[in-house]
């Protein structure tokens, strides 16, 4: 560290979140630093997150990515939302969908109004009111902005992609852009005697690298941040009860729809991912209820194509690193922590990673109170996503097994059970500046987990009992009558449509 400036940031591991790190270092400081990434080919990567959020489309345009060229590469779809099947009870099924609901009055979310009209009679879904919804279950996509004739937001999407081709295609990305990659197996990670910081990484060949700044995307070995550092782990298995997945693609299944889903069974989840030349399967389970053997058999018994290699089990604990930025070492990825996919935050948690070291990337020096300033943000971030997987669980009414009456019967973070019961009592929910999921997301899951306010904002009042039947029909109209303009989904993939 010359001069106590940073101008060498290493990074070791590849996969997704070595190489989303290095494309966005390299896009941001590359003039400036030197970056290099070390992983070996000998290592797997965990691979299976392949939904996203839309918050990546602003990562990928942040890169200057083209979309076709993107989605070409990595065999993408888009994603719309994800519905959640038997989580409310057996048979019933509800959709997170991306974007907005409705019409919002000033002061007041649409679903004011909906449980308005829905307490004086009205049977309709929540959902006739989402475009994104009924684009989703019609099998239908464009990037809209805009409702056409109104000032109605349009579609909300993301992508379902193969998470390997993803890595690969950024690693093209990044080695393009002055990235340095080297092949190799550290043997030694080499630490200084005087203030404890990483000092360089001894390869097995006998390379050595030196650093200024290391960022540990070594996955749940947690090579830097745990095994060299000794930053502790946090568990959540209070509150999460799943601690392993077993993963299996299969054939691809017509048509390809656009969105994921999420299948409760007995003892966790089934996730089902729809890609253009395969689908993404994978079973979450909790191995106080489930063997190996029973969650094999449910997930190769419940697969809409025949399988494309055998299935392989993820051990994982729940959880965040007690500091995700400790001395010089900032972990991303699983090094950092892990919540399991069933809202598909993995990859976004990374790229937030990336994207908070960017902003807060030391110049002359490491100092204690950006570090402390990165840890807390990133400790807020995850509680907020924790709560929210949190709250798919609790909010059950499954009395089929133990495991669902397990979960109904858990304690839960007040920062959850306050915001539900305000919920339930008054129909009003409040996002935090710094919380990820907005108003309308909390909403679906709760109103899609049996959570119905009891009462709604007095402004939905305002409209007189005409003036609500109009809007609510002007608005199913509008939708229906956009997603009948939609083209198939299928006919936005390359090589597909």
């Amino acid at each position: 560290m010359r001069d106590g400036s940073i101008k060498k940031l290493v990074i070791l591991g590849g996969g997704t979140a070595g190489w989303m790190t290095a494309a966005l270092a390299a896009k941001v400081l590359g003039k400036v630093i030197d970056i290099t990434l070390v992983e070996s080919d000998r290592i797997g990567t965990v691979g299976v997150g392949e939904a996203t959020i839309p918050p990546i489309i602003h990562f990928n345009r942040a890169l200057g990515i083209d979309e076709r060229e993107f989605l070409t590469a990595t065999k993408g779809t888009i994603k719309l939302g994800i519905q959640f099947e038997n989580w409310l009870r057996r048979g019933d099924s509800y959709m997170h969908a991306f974007g907005s609901i409705g019409k919002n009055l000033a002061f007041c979310d649409f679903h004011h109004i909906w449980n308005r009209s829905r307490l004086r009679g009205d049977t309709s879904s929540f959902w006739d009111y989402s475009l994104n919804y009924q684009a989703a279950i019609n099998n239908k996509f464009a990037p809209l902005t805009h409702i056409q004739g109104t000032n109605l937001p349009g579609i909300s999407y993301a992508y379902h992609f193969d998470a390997g081709l993803y890595a690969q295609f950024l690693r093209r990305y990044s080695e393009g852009r002055g990235v340095k990659r080297i092949e190799g197996m550290v043997k030694e990670v080499r630490v200084r005697s005087d203030n404890g910081f990483i000092q360089g990484l001894l390869l097995e060949s006998g390379l050595e690298i030196d650093g200024d700044l290391f960022v540990d995307c070594t996955g749940m070995a947690a090579l830097l941040i745990e095994k060299t550092l000794g930053v502790g782990y946090e568990a959540w298995s209070q509150w999460l009860p799943c601690d392993r997945a077993m993963a299996v693609p299969s054939a691809s299944a017509k048509p390809i729809v656009p969105y994921t889903r999420s299948i409760a069974h007995e003892a966790g989840w089934q996730w089902r991912i729809p890609l253009q030349h395969r689908t993404g399967n994978g079973l979450v389970y909790s191995s106080k209820h489930w063997s190996d053997d029973r969650a094999r058999e449910a997930l190769m018994s419940n697969l809409d194509g025949e399988p494309l290699a055998e299935p392989r089990v993820i051990p994982f604990r729940t959880g965040r690193r007690g500091e995700q930025w400790c001395r010089n070492v900032v972990s991303i990825g699983l090094s950092s922590g892990f919540l399991e996919p069933l809202e598909s935050t993995s990859i976004h948690l990374i790229q937030t990673a990336a994207t908070r070291l960017m902003k807060m990337f030391p110049h002359r020096g490491i100092r204690a109170e950006e570090v402390a300033e990165f840890n807390r943000q990133s400790r807020v971030e995850i509680e907020h996503i924790r709560d929210f997987i949190i709250l798919h669980y609790k909010a059950n009414q499954r009395r089929d097994s133990d495991f669902w009456r397990d979960c109904e019967a858990m304690g839960v973070p007040d920062t959850l059970s306050e915001k539900v019961e305000l919920f339930r009592r008054t129909g009003k929910v409040f996002r935090d500046y710094d919380d990820l999921f907005s108003e309308a997301a909390w909403q679906q899951v709760m109103i899609g987990q049996g959570i119905v306010p009891e009462d709604y904002h007095p402004v939905a009042d305002a409209l007189s009992e005409e003036q609500l039947g109009d809007l609510m029909a002007s608005l199913r109209t509008m939708i229906d009558g956009t997603v009948n303009s939609l083209p198939e989904h299928e006919q936005y993939l390359p090589n597909v449509g």
